[in-house]
């Protein structure tokens, strides 16, 4: 059975329509996300349009702050010490990736852990590491819930987490393995000898390595659930932009054994952008 994340994100939304209010009425603002957005990379320009326009949507205010490709490190860090010293912004994103010359683990650990509503500074991932989550990343949390959605039993259960990311790979590993969820969670990556031999007997499969098929239903067990993070651009002469966006899986065999699945796009995807959301307003209430 197919999962339908656009169905789990409006649900998500709806309730926090009515939680922004609320947030709104206390503090006497919207709540504020600002992103930080280096150079013109197609990718992150769609994806920060994606969150702007969801922020307008659901009465977030929502700022884009644009850099050239050339700036240096000085002036970003410059740029997150005012958002990290204003009190009318709640959330601060630096859009990666960053041109190469930039250095974005010493940017992002700049950022305020409070405004960290990516969940990336070493504050915020030492307390998901310990099982006091403050911010989840924000695909990592639309896994989550789309596993509390479709009440998909974890605990007990062999979970494969295919991709070793700070994103997805690591705070699912951190959170399926802990005391509340209590899998047996196998963590595996590009070095990992034999992948099948992981994966055949997994009772949840979550992909997230930006690799055309590396799984497909030769991997898996019946009725296995899959759930694809993974985003690929394959060449469509029928698609008027002359390319179509897949996962990571084989969908046409994935589907005949797999019990539940995620397509791409319309998984994972806009359950990504809800939970930002849902970071963006737990970052407001702080402020209550």
């Amino acid at each position: 059975m197919l999962i339908d994340g656009k169905e789990i994100s409006k649900l998500v939304i709806d309730d926090l329509i009515s939680e922004i209010k609320i947030i709104t009425n206390k503090i006497k603002r919207p709540p504020c996300l600002n992103i930080i957005l280096v150079g013109d990379n197609p990718a992150s320009l769609t994806y920060v349009k994606n969150k702007l326009k969801k922020c307008s949507e659901i009465g977030i205010k929502g700022n884009l702050i644009k850099q050239p490709s050339t700036v240096n490190d000085q002036k970003i860090k410059d740029v997150i010490n005012d958002l990290n010293n204003d009190i009318n912004v709640d959330g601060i994103i630096l859009q990666l990736p960053i041109p190469n010359h930039l250095n974005d683990r010493n940017l992002i650990e700049g950022i305020n852990p409070l405004k960290d509503v990516d969940g990336l500074t070493s504050t915020n991932i030492g307390l998901l590491s310990i099982g006091k989550p403050r911010f989840i990343p924000a695909t990592a949390y639309g896994i989550l819930e789309i596993i509390k959605n479709k009440k998909i039993e974890v605990e007990g259960k062999n979970v494969v987490v295919i991709g070793r990311s700070d994103i997805v790979g690591k705070p699912i590993l951190a959170i399926l393995s802990g005391k509340d969820e209590n899998a047996t969670v196998t963590l595996c990556h590009s070095k990992t000898k034999s992948l099948q031999k992981h994966t055949i007997d997994a009772d949840i499969i979550i992909v997230a390595v930006g690799k055309l098929n590396v799984l497909d239903g030769s991997m898996i067990k019946n009725g296995a659930v899959v759930i694809d993070v993974g985003i690929n651009r394959i060449k469509d002469d029928h698609n008027t932009k002359g390319y179509s966006i897949v996962g990571d899986a084989d969908l046409s065999t994935i589907s005949k054994k797999a019990s539940l699945y995620t397509p791409v796009p319309g998984g994972v995807g806009p359950m990504t952008i809800a939970m930002l959301m849902k970071n963006v307003c737990e970052a407001a209430k702080l402020n209550i």
